[in-house]
């Protein structure tokens, strides 16, 4: 009977262990996969994309974006996308990336922001929009993320991102913790990274924009934060809504000291 039961507890253990490597070959096997595409990421047409559009004079003004601020002064835009979202004097208000293009593209350009903000993503000034993201955030590529917290208000969109991070509701009772708000977990095969901590270098945040491969669209984290809203069955925020840019703040804090490897590439 002892014999019986020792054969098995082995059996049970190997049963364990062919899971657990069945389990970590997927993983590896997207990761390899990962690495593979990472060579020719289609992101690299979007980043040329995008430095020509700054540089292009365009808009009802006829003027190109070279003297937009992103944070750092009129112009530069090494170094801006890790320290994005933060608050801007002239707007009084906290914007992301994304918020901040369309502000220059108004400003400066002359184009109507509103309706820009209007348009579906991958179209007209949207997927402008999307190339100049991406090729802004590659000029940050692999420094470390530090969101300013000294403003009043990027401490208030910090506990704004965090409650709405936290918030349950829609037809399914979901929330962004309910995928990203534990360790170990995943879906699909996908890895789930813990967003309510530090993730680690190009995880989460640290990510996007990235190109998906199984769309073949290029993501900006408007886009990002969109879909993740859908999944939950909660109606689509507003592009360039404070809730989209108080989520941008919770994710971007929390990410703080994380490598950038923006723009990335996604199943």
């Amino acid at each position: 009977m002892k014999t019986k039961n020792a054969l098995a507890w082995i059996a049970l253990g190997c049963l364990v262990s062919t899971a657990g490597w069945a389990q970590k070959s997927a993983v590896q096997s997207i990761e390899e996969y990962r690495a593979m595409l990472q060579d020719g990421n289609p992101a690299e047409l979007f980043e040329a994309k995008g430095e020509g559009l700054w540089k292009q004079k365009r808009g009802p003004k006829n003027a190109s974006l070279e003297q937009c601020d992103l944070g750092k002064g009129p112009g530069v835009f090494k170094g801006v996308f890790v320290e994005l979202p933060r608050y801007f004097a002239d707007t009084k208000r906290v914007q992301d990336l994304e918020s901040r293009l369309l502000t220059c593209m108004e400003t400066l350009q002359g184009f109507n922001a509103a309706e820009i903000a209007k348009t579906p993503f991958g179209k007209g000034e949207q997927n402008n929009m999307t190339a100049l993201a991406t090729w802004i955030a590659a000029e940050s590529k692999d420094m470390k993320f530090n969101l300013p917290q000294t403003h009043g208000q990027e401490k208030t969109f910090y506990e704004v991102g965090k409650r709405l991070f936290f918030q349950r509701a829609g037809s399914h009772d979901f929330s962004c913790a309910s995928c990203h708000g534990q360790d170990d977990t995943r879906i699909r095969l996908q890895d789930l990274p813990n967003l309510t901590k530090n993730p680690g270098d190009g995880v989460g945040f640290a990510a996007w924009p990235a190109y998906r491969v199984s769309n073949g669209q290029m993501w900006g984290m408007q886009q990002r934060l969109n879909d993740c809203y859908r999944q939950q069955r909660f109606p689509y925020p507003g592009f360039a809504s404070d809730a989209t840019v108080a989520l941008g703040v919770y994710l971007g804090v929390n990410s703080k000291g994380s490598a950038s490897v923006a723009p990335a590439i996604k199943r």
